[in-house]
């Protein structure tokens, strides 16, 4: 789909204005010809149209007008529409004329500022996201069957300046989205590493070690999740120096299990295929420094994913095991489906121990309990630091991704001790998220530290949010990269 900026609409295009409610509307509406003013007042009235937030209503073109059918969207009061306002209205208006049998749509923002048209052509981008490239001719066809949509708006020069950042942006949710949409025998460690790898023209320095160099580190926390693979695990290191000098970097710590079956302790058949995105933790972070290397943030980040696959063979850890990780904690494995934080306790050490962050954050589809805690609509954020907290929280309202703060109570540690280890790797089913969390705060050193619980939002069956459809919904990417403009960038 060709989604652009111009200053007057394609005359084949249905065009489409944003109205607010009490008769109000923006200006590129209210400065159409009377005649055609007054046809749409009549008509809406008609139809009972009220302009509350994401309603919608399309009409056929009067007579001699210049498009190919009239498109409306309400954003309720608009003397409050905002940048996330207008990303839910571009969003709900795609939606609602995707499938009208028109090829084009161009939303007439005129009179309004560069920064909101950039939002509008932000939101068409994550809207019309699909993944169908397996698709046959036989479901192509069914695809939307708008082809091009088009801000129309006052400067294009002016609303591309203000979308340059944003594409960025865009770029780093769309990569995650495609690479949790990937099935596993297409995305292993070792094809996930050579595409994080293909990166580097991106400005990022990339490494990957290996099983031998992970040994070398004493990372067997990690490597025990992945022996009962044919596939090699890896750790994947990206590094973004912007800030101009050799300053403490942010760090951001992703789960990276490209197929989980619970290894051992294997899962139920029915829903196992969708554990092709329990990698969604990691790409979030490796959006996270698309993002902030395609717009050039100032900052220095790092991004350390950590890539295995969680299979059942002769080799295979068992229950009962007890591995070592790299800061010499001794760990008794007590389920083979609780993976995700053997592999981010190396991960995480690995990365303290190295870079000497400002802070460290972890995302993560760990916990199905987090599912039971906050249903579908929220990630759990769990933080030794109350500033940190705080901040991704307000990060997050800004660009509609739910976040909720869950508490680490230290009177459930004992719930992962363990008789024989230094400490095991569940605690049981009561506050199964939390007692997640706490085992991940044994690995963090004292630093600064969030971990985001991220099972309820990495994968959406239905459309939740306008800007996100149906599938991966690449969760993280914009909450993270709005904690460092606002908080961390010089």
């Amino acid at each position: 789909m060709q989604i652009q900026l111009a200053t007057t609409a394609p005359a084949d295009a249905i065009r489409a204005f944003i109205l607010g409610e009490g008769d109000a509307a923006a200006p590129g509406f209210s400065s159409l010809d009377a005649g055609v003013v007054d046809y749409v007042k009549t008509t809406l009235g008609v139809t009972g149209y009220k302009a509350a937030k994401g309603k919608t209503q399309v009409v056929n073109a009067p007579a001699g007008f210049a498009g190919a059918a009239l498109a409306f969207v309400g954003v309720g009061d608009l003397s409050a529409l905002d940048e996330a306002g207008m990303e839910h209205a571009a969003a709900t208006l795609y939606h609602a004329t995707k499938a009208a049998g028109i090829a084009g749509l161009a939303l007439d923002v005129t009179g309004l500022s560069p920064a909101l048209a950039a939002r509008a052509l932000l939101a068409f981008h994550l809207a019309s996201y699909r993944f169908d490239k397996y698709f046959g001719p036989a479901k192509q066809e069914k695809a939307p069957t708008l082809k091009t949509v088009t801000v129309v708006c006052d400067d294009v020069a002016a609303a591309e300046a203000a979308f340059r950042p944003l594409s960025a942006i865009r770029d780093g949710v769309l990569f995650a989205r495609d690479l949790v949409s990937e099935p596993a025998n297409v995305l292993y460690p070792q094809s996930y590493a050579d595409r994080v790898k293909e990166l580097e023209g991106s400005g990022l320095k990339v490494e990957v070690l290996g099983v031998p160099e992970m040994t070398a580190l004493g990372m067997h926390s990690l490597l025990g999740v992945g022996q009962g693979s044919t596939r090699e695990s890896k750790l994947v290191i990206m590094q973004w120096n912007g800030a101009g000098n050799d300053s403490a970097p942010v760090a951001f710590v992703g789960k990276g299990v490209t197929f989980d079956t619970g290894g051992i302790s294997i899962k139920p058949a029915e829903g196992m295929e969708d554990m092709k995105w329990d990698m969604g933790g990691s790409a979030a972070v490796v959006g996270t420094m698309i993002a902030l290397a395609g717009r050039k943030a100032r900052v220095n980040a790092v991004g350390i994913i950590g890539l295995v696959e969680n299979m059942p063979d002769g080799n295979a850890q068992r229950p009962g095991d007890v591995v070592k990780a790299m800061s010499g904690t001794t760990i008794e494995v007590i389920n083979t489906d609780a993976e995700g934080r053997l592999v981010l306790a190396d991960a995480l050490w690995y990365c303290q121990d190295r870079f000497k962050p400002q802070f460290m954050i972890d995302l993560a589809t760990l916990t199905g309990a987090m599912i039971i805690a906050l249903g579908m609509d929220y990630a759990g954020v769990f933080s030794n630091n109350d500033e940190l907290a705080g901040r991704i929280t307000d990060a997050s309202k800004t660009v509609s991704e739910n976040i909720w703060r869950m508490p680490l109570p230290p009177q459930y540690e004992k719930q992962i001790d363990s008789k024989i280890a230094d400490i095991r790797n569940i605690g049981g089913r009561p506050a199964g998220s939390i007692t997640a969390a706490l085992f991940l705060q044994r690995f963090v050193n004292n630093v600064p530290w969030a971990h985001l619980d991220i099972a309820p939002t990495a994968w959406t069956n239905e459309q939740r949010i306008p800007t996100v459809p149906e599938g991966a919904t690449g969760f993280g990417v914009r909450t993270l990269d709005a904690l460092v403009a606002k908080f961390y960038e010089g």
